[in-house]
């Protein structure tokens, strides 16, 4: 059954970006969560990426007639034993924003050497249609936590996040750079091929 709508089961601007412009062709009409309030907000408890997109899209599937795209990512540093983790956007508490989240996270590794500040951002996509799973989609991208940020674009932890191979941190990057190389763009690329040969094909 060809599927036309899709729920992107996020209120995040930048996200919602990102997956739009990764999206961008496929024959499906994709809307986002701040046009549905009445569907209330998934409280994300899993402790792991994957957990929490799952929990999200099966949730917003029960509430959606269509598919619902959910996803959770973050940043996973090396000397922090892999922290924040899924705690990446609430680092800085309950009132956390991305300075404030970048701020704390470079005083949490103030004096720490390079070696020991490799990170990586890790994503986790699940499609979910009428409270079952459709299927999840993986992503990941290595790189190192700057000593202070260092561009504008993007947003989260951008900044701070330093790319070897383009020798640019994140939010040097064009919106085109980084979804070719980034955790969610890397996830995003299975999606669609995903969908465009298993789920949009019309009817034999």
């Amino acid at each position: 059954m060809t599927e036309d709508r899709l729920l992107l089961a996020t209120t995040n601007r930048g996200k919602i970006r990102e997956l739009k412009k990764s999206l961008r062709g496929l024959p499906l009409k994709i809307e986002s969560l701040d046009k549905y309030p009445e569907f209330g907000r998934y409280r994300e408890t899993g402790r792991t990426f994957e957990a929490n997109s799952r929990g999200k899209s099966l949730f917003y599937s029960r509430r959606y007639r269509g598919l619902v795209l959910a996803e959770d990512s973050g940043l996973e540093v090396e000397a922090l034993g892999g922290q924040p983790g899924v705690y990446s956007a609430r680092l800085s508490g309950p009132r956390a924003t991305d300075e404030k989240n970048i701020r704390k996270l470079l005083r949490v590794l103030a004096g720490v050497p390079r070696p020991r500040r490799r990170a990586r951002f890790v994503c986790v996509v699940s499609l979910a249609r009428q409270g079952k799973i459709v299927k999840c989609f993986k992503g990941r991208v290595s790189g190192y936590i700057l000593t202070e940020p260092d561009g504008r674009n993007g947003f989260g932890y951008d900044p701070v996040f330093y790319y070897p191979p383009l020798r640019k941190s994140f939010a040097r990057l064009t919106a085109e750079e980084k979804n070719r190389v980034s955790h969610r763009g890397r996830a995003l690329k299975k999606v669609r091929s995903f969908l465009a040969r298993r789920w949009l094909q019309p009817p034999g």
